[in-house]
């Protein structure tokens, strides 16, 4: 991707700090997002509303619009809402769900998108891609990425301190992502976008060896950026690739098969986990790196292993086994191993005996 075309993909503006979410009126104010200030807020449940009300004053025309859900539907109503309204922006406020129903809407609408994340569970606050349920399940949809962000720390530390640690997950996924995206291109000849992979490593190598946790501010902005690097990734490389391997396969699979087992984040961090298993034990490579991400997931309370989601080795065992199915035509260590069900309850077996779960 030629380097002026990586430059427009990145954000204009992101802001991680306490207090953050005074900065949005002058932001809103800058004539490359909106020229006239007919903006659109999207706000989903709980912190939503009270950050609409606290800046609405400093946002001379704007309008409030609630969004039902990360689904389909809720995304295309608000897309319609927009269009009919001709804003020139939206700002959406709030969760993962509420951020990519609103990146769905602005993407529907042509309209650029700033993104206020009130919490940090998962990379899907600044990426291209949305993640929203229809009636045959979920689904991943490209989007535009976010023209600009804020992360009020204030707000985060506000959120489930659960929903907080999720990210964590997310981002030391990537490290499975992208040796996934190195094995597709030796054995079945992808090509590697080395900007996005590096991106992305330098995401998971930031947070993996960040000493503190999610009690402390410095944490939390180096989740928040590490998650934004994330979504820069695979905006680079115009898909999800550099984020998402076999790990968010079996995240999905899981949320097929399972759904309500656990969040976004926690699932992945499973997943990952459970890849660089596969890798040790199979091919003999990687236990260096599955021992990182098992102690970076323990020591920030974080699920390693099926039994700590409510999932029994037979569930795991098949959400791994329907786990290519859900991404059709990636190649991750799921496709290159091809283990059929009694191999993937025995690899699930070891992987419980030695690391709990």
């Amino acid at each position: 991707m030629p380097l002026l075309t990586r430059m427009l993909n990145a954000p204009l503006s992101i802001d991680v700090r306490r207090g953050a979410i005074a900065a949005l009126g002058e932001l809103l104010a800058d004539k490359r997002i909106a020229t006239e200030g007919r903006v659109a807020i999207a706000v989903g449940p709980g912190q939503g509303d009270q950050i609409a009300e606290h800046v609405r004053p400093s946002l001379a025309a704007c309008e409030v619009f609630h969004v039902d859900g990360g689904t389909v539907d809720a995304a295309v109503s608000l897309g319609s809402k927009l269009r009919a309204g001709s804003y020139e922006a939206v700002v959406g406020i709030g969760g993962g769900r509420t951020i990519d129903a609103t990146k769905y809407a602005a993407t529907l609408s042509g309209i650029p998108m700033v993104s206020v994340a009130t919490n940090l569970s998962h990379d899907g606050i600044c990426s291209p891609v949305a993640s929203l349920t229809h009636d045959k399940g979920k689904g991943s949809f490209g989007v535009v990425m976010p023209l600009a962000m804020i992360v009020d720390l204030d707000y985060v530390r506000a959120a489930p301190v659960r929903l907080v640690r999720a990210g964590i997950g997310d981002v030391v996924s990537n490290f499975s992502a992208v040796d996934d995206w190195l094995l597709a291109s030796e054995e079945v000849g992808e090509t590697v976008d080395r900007m996005a992979l590096t991106v992305a490593r330098m995401a998971g190598e930031a947070l993996l060896h960040q000493p503190e946790s999610v009690e402390s501010d410095r944490f939390l902005t180096v989740l928040a950026e590490s998650l934004v690097l994330s979504g820069m990734a695979m905006s680079f490389a115009g898909d999800s690739r550099p984020a998402s391997g076999g790990d968010h396969e079996i995240l999905h699979a899981i949320d097929q098969l399972y759904p309500g087992t656990a969040n976004h984040g926690e699932l992945a961090g499973i997943g990952a986990a459970f890849c660089y298993h596969l890798r040790a034990t199979r091919l003999g490579v990687g236990a260096e790196r599955l021992a990182e991400i098992v102690a970076c997931l323990d020591r920030h309370g974080l699920p390693k292993g099926p039994g700590d989601v409510g999932l029994t080795v037979e569930q795991f065992t098949e959400a791994v086994h329907y786990a290519p199915q859900t991404r059709p035509g990636r190649y991750t260590i799921l496709e290159h191993l091809a283990l059929d069900q009694g191999e993937i309850r025995k690899a699930v077996e070891e992987f419980v005996q030695v690391h709990g779960g």
